[in-house]
Parts: C-alpha cells; sequence; structure tokens
C-alpha cells in the first residue's frame, strides 16, 4: 500500500506511510462516529457511551434494552453505507462545558453527562454529522465519504467504565481500512484467528475447560493439556539450571505488613486477594519477589555470591473483572515463569543482557518474531528519581549493548520500575506480551537487603525481576493459537497412536504400545474394531504427529507403518528405528538454529 493521505476536518492533511497508527485511529474513530449515528437512527431509544478506536478497529458501547443480532449488524451497516454515500461533514465545534451539559441532558443522554460533569475544562469540543452530535476531542475526518472500506464484526457486553456494579452496556466492534482489498485481507486473518482460537482447539483437543461451578478465572488442565504443560516446565526447570538459576518455592500467603512494606497494598491491592489468621491480615501472592528477598535475607551475602539468580514457577492470583476474563488469556490464578536477580551494580549490564539472550533463544525456539519496548516510570510510583533514571538507563544501555531495536513506552513501568517489555509475533503476525525485564532499585532499599563488598562494608544489591514466557498459562492460549494445535513432536502431548486394521493385530498392537511407553514416547492406542479409515481421520483431528498402522504384514515383520498427521506414509520400519525417528525429529526440533 502506497502512502495514506487523510484529510482532517479542519482541513488539514496526515500523510504517512503504512501502518500509519495515527491515520487508522482517526478514520477508524470517525467509522465509530458514523455507526453511533447509524444506530441512533434505527433505534430510537438507544443511548449513547463511549466509541473509541482501538488497534485493528473500533467499537461503541450503546444502551439498548433489546439484543443486537447478526440481523442487527446488516441493518446498521447498510445504514452506515447511506449515511457514507451522503458525504456528511464532520463539523467541530468548541463549546463550554456547561452549554455542553445542557446539550446532552436534553439529548438524553446520561453517559455523555457524566462525562461532562468529570471534565475540568471549561470549554469541551462537540463535532456534528448531519443531525448527530457527540462529545469529543477528534481528529476526525473532513465527510463520512472518507470512509472506503468498512465491516461491523460482533457484539459483545461491557460494563459501564468496567465497573461490575455499572449497567452493562452493548458494544458492537468493527474496523475499517482505507481501500478494500486491506478489509478483505483483515477479515480473512479474523476468520483464520477464530479458526485457531484457543478456546475452541482446547475443547476439541481436549487440553483444558472452565466452569462456572469452580468460577470464573480457573482452569481446569485435561490429562493432554496438563502433560503439555508439564512440557513446557520441565523445560523451563532445565533451562534455568544450566544457566545459572537456582529453584526456590515460597508461600501462598503472606502477611498484609509485608504488602504493605513493598508498597503492593498501596500500588496493587485493588488486584489482590486477601484473607484472615488468627486475627492477623494476609494477602494472598499476585507476584513471587517478596518471598525471594526474604530467602536472599535469611542471611549474610558476601559479593562473592553475587549474582544470585532465584527462579520459582510461582502460583499466584489476582483479581480480574469478570468482564475481561478470556479463556487461558485472562484468568485469575496462573504460574509465572518467574525470577529475581540480586547483582552489584557493576554485574547488572551483563545481567540484562543474559536475560535479553535467554529470550532471544527462546524465542527463536518457538519460532516467534518479537519487538522489544521499554516502559518508564508512571504516576503511581514509588522510589527516587535518581533510582528510576539509573534503572532506565541499565535497561536502555544493555538493549543498545545487545544491538537490538527498541520503542519508547512512555509512563507504562511497573511501579517499583522500568521494564523491558518483549512483545512476540505469532504465526498471524499478532503481537503478546509475555517476557519482561524489571530493573529495581527500590524494593533492595525497603527491604534492607544488602552485601558486604571487597571494603568490607555493606552495599546494596540491585534486583532484576523477570519472566520468559510470562504466564504459563497465557503463553500455552498463545502456543495452541500460534501452531493451530498442531504442536511440534517435541511439544505434542500425544506423539503417536497405534492403530490397528482389524482385531487379529491387538496382541502386537500392545507390545508396540508397551514399548514405545518405555521408551519415553507419549502414545496411545486405538484398538476398536472400526473402520482403519475412521481411526485415521479421529487421529488427524487430534492432530497426533504419527500414526502407526498395524496389519498382518506388520505383525508378521515385526514392524510398523508409520503415516505423518498431513498424510505423508513413512516406509515400514522396526519399532526401534520408530523410537530413533521420534527423539531425532524431537532433537532438530528442540535445537533448530544453534543449542539452547
Amino acid at each position: 500500500m502506497s502512502t495514506i493521505t487523510v484529510t482532517l476536518s479542519d482541513s488539514s492533511v496526515i500523510e504517512c506511510e503504512p501502518p500509519c497508527t495515527e491515520g487508522f485511529e482517526v478514520l477508524r474513530h470517525s467509522t465509530a462516529h458514523i455507526m453511533a449515528q447509524a444506530v441512533k437512527d434505527l433505534y430510537k431509544d438507544v443511548k449513547i457511551a463511549i466509541g473509541p478506536a482501538i488497534e485493528n478497529g473500533f467499537y461503541y458501547d450503546f444502551d439498548y434494552e433489546g439484543t443486537f443480532s447478526p440481523d442487527d449488524l446488516k441493518k446498521i451497516e447498510e445504514k452506515m453505507k447511506a449515511l457514507i454515500k451522503a458525504g456528511l461533514p464532520f463539523q467541530r465545534e468548541v463549546i463550554p462545558r456547561e452549554k455542553a451539559i445542557e446539550l446532552f441532558q436534553e439529548m438524553g443522554e446520561p453517559y455523555k453527562v457524566e462525562i461532562l460533569e468529570e471534565i475540568p475544562d471549561k470549554e469541551v469540543s462537540i463535532y456534528r454529522q448531519g443531525d448527530f452530535v457527540d462529545l469529543c476531542r477528534g481528529p476526525h475526518i473532513a465527510s463520512t465519504k472518507g470512509v472506503k472500506a468498512f465491516k461491523l464484526t460482533h457484539v459483545a457486553g461491557a460494563y459501564w467504565r468496567g465497573d461490575e456494579s455499572r449497567k452493562m452496556l452493548q458494544r458492537i466492534y468493527g474496523t475499517s481500512f482505507f481501500d478494500k482489498k486491506s478489509l478483505k485481507d483483515h477479515l480473512n486473518r479474523l476468520a483464520e484467528a477464530e479458526k485457531r482460537d484457543h478456546r475452541r482447539l482446547g475443547k476439541a483437543l481436549d487440553l483444558f475447560s472452565t466452569s462456572n461451578e469452580v468460577g470464573g478465572g480457573m482452569i481446569l488442565f485435561h490429562p493432554k493439556g496438563a502433560i503439555l504443560r508439564n512440557i513446557i516446565e520441565d523445560f523451563e526447570k532445565r533451562e534455568h539450571l544450566r544457566r545459572g538459576y537456582q529453584m526456590v518455592m515460597g508461600p501462598q500467603i503472606l502477611k498484609r505488613e509485608l504488602w504493605e512494606k513493598s508498597g503492593h497494598f498501596d500500588n496493587y491491592r485493588e488486584s489482590m486477594y486477601f484473607t484472615e489468621i488468627d486475627g492477623e491480615a494476609y494477602g494472598i501472592k499476585p507476584m513471587n519477589c517478596l518471598s525471594h528477598m526474604l530467602i536472599y535475607k535469611s542471611r549474610m551475602r558476601s559479593y562473592r555470591d553475587l549474582p544470585i539468580r532465584y527462579f520459582e514457577l510461582g502460583t499466584v492470583h489476582r483479581h480480574e473483572r469478570s468482564g475481561v476474563l478470556h479463556g487461558l488469556f485472562r484468568v485469575r490464578q496462573f504460574t509465572q515463569d518467574d525470577a529475581h536477580i540480586l547483582c552489584r551494580p557493576d554485574q547488572l549490564n551483563e545481567e540484562i543482557k543474559g536475560v535479553i539472550r535467554f529470550v532471544v533463544d527462546v524465542m527463536k525456539l518457538f519460532g516467534f518474531d518479537y519487538e522489544l519496548e521499554i516502559s518508564t516510570r508512571p504516576k503511581k510510583s514509588i522510589g527516587t528519581d535518581e533510582d528510576w533514571e539509573r534503572a532506565t538507563n541499565a535497561l536502555v544501555k544493555a538493549v543498545e549493548d545487545y544491538g537490538l531495536p527498541y520503542d519508547i513506552n512512555e509512563g507504562d513501568g511497573a511501579f517499583y520500575g522500568p521494564k523491558i517489555d518483549v512483545k512476540l509475533k505469532d504465526a498471524l503476525e499478532r503481537s503478546w506480551q509475555c517476557a519482561t525485564i524489571q530493573c529495581d532499585f527500590t524494593l533492595p532499599e525497603r527491604f534492607d537487603l544488602t552485601y558486604i563488598g571487597s571494603d568490607g562494608a555493606k552495599h546494596r544489591p540491585v534486583m532484576l525481576h523477570r519472566v520468559i514466557l510470562g504466564a504459563i498459562e497465557r503463553f500455552l492460549g498463545v502456543l495452541i493459537e500460534h501452531y493451530a494445535g498442531a504442536f511440534p513432536t517435541w511439544l505434542a502431548p500425544v506423539q503417536a497412536v497405534v492403530l490397528t486394521i482389524t482385531e487379529r493385530q491387538n496382541p502386537y498392537a500392545e507390545e508396540v504400545y508397551s514399548r514405545l511407553l518405555n521408551a519415553d514416547i507419549r502414545v496411545e492406542k486405538d484398538l476398536r474394531n472400526e473402520k482403519l479409515g475412521l481411526k485415521i481421520r479421529e487421529a488427524q483431528m487430534q492432530k497426533i504427529p504419527y500414526m502407526l498402522v498395524i496389519g498382518d504384514k506388520e505383525v508378521a515383520n515385526k514392524a510398523v507403518a508409520p503415516r505423518r498427521r498431513g498424510g505423508e506414509q513413512m516406509p515400514p520400519m522396526s519399532i526401534t528405528d520408530f523410537v530413533d525417528e521420534v527423539k531425532g525429529v524431537c532433537k532438530r526440533e528442540m535445537y533448530l538454529g544453534g543449542e539452547i
């Protein structure tokens, strides 16, 4: 796509090269206004809330007593097309805030009035197109005719302002592009993403489930899902031990005083759960750092002991609003591959680069591209300006020394320190936040962590908080969608299935099954008296890498006839040769691009 030119309602122009974030934001926000106008025209009792542009699209929230159906979306789209064809200009007006309140009160728009009552400015801007009026900062395109290609995609529920105690609104999502081909390509990607949806595949492959009886945000891992998770966790344990980490484990609950001392109580308590034991308040841990600092502090440390790298597959709990819970991606209980590195200031650069190297190796293993962001101090934070500057500079220097490009994400650091966020890209070019490296001078000060230096005096270590995969649950969701459930052989919960043609082969099939189990191959057997074609199709639907067909010839030759899940028929081979085949494939997959 060539240079994008966007003419705004004030006649100014935006010219940019794709992906042209600013241009798309203006286009999509303008399309959201057109959708709101269409809805108001079609459904007279609707009240409008907010309608921002978001990544790859837009939405608008509506208070409507009915329920928007797919047929309603089609009606709304047709009305939008008529409004676009009319070429209604977007007209900006700046008026006193009090006048705007009166205007929206007269229009019967309580959500706009609530927003206005919280705005401190004396004047606000509104936008008109035709007889539709909306509260908006803008900017917008020159007229409705500037929308060339759009689609309404789906409807979801959304609490007003994300507050579960407020009214549930209906959120209509859509997207728009500057040309029809880009829209078509985007819709094709959405269709592919729907096929890969980890919730659908999780059910089809019998990996995990959720249950209202258990509660929202809690995952039930089925046998195959638990195996997949254990494969990942075993891999992580091996790699951390190889890289000089020590495995530790902390309790699930710690006294409230510790969370107050760390700053979590003041800065993070809305995301925490609390309980009481023997009249004392405890916090259920949302993070693992406190226990790791207490382990460090359990005895005196020398400068020769550092760096110390503590690793824990730590299960944590965080309160997420029910409206944002989403399969494995957003849960209330999850396990992090959490580590905390305590080091001398002179070791900080090498330790950060060591974590970056770990991340790069793992991204290569799973076949992910990635981008880096350095997130700086948020408004709600602890620590001195000097410590924040030192920490931020340390992260920037390490990334630049490593030679990786990065963006700055202002004000999105952790409350105790800046961070490097690694955003991986999956097979559909979608971005996911997983790995993070946080540099912290503040908590070692609060917890009085020290080491004895070469000069015999006490010194303060620096702490790095870091995860490589992040939440195991979320990473598994990403993997399911990345591979569309067809995991590489080393990751597959079931690597092979033994299939018989008739019941005559069952005794030998049992022998094959036992020998593969003893060789540490993850294997199942299908000895049902069913047609072979049905058995093969079912195994393919389960995305099992190898199907071992056993007929009379295989029994006579003490062999197996492997068939890959893609349909490729392999030559007959001995059981020992098949074991070597699987293990060889796993080794190549795990060490592709260099040993990890």
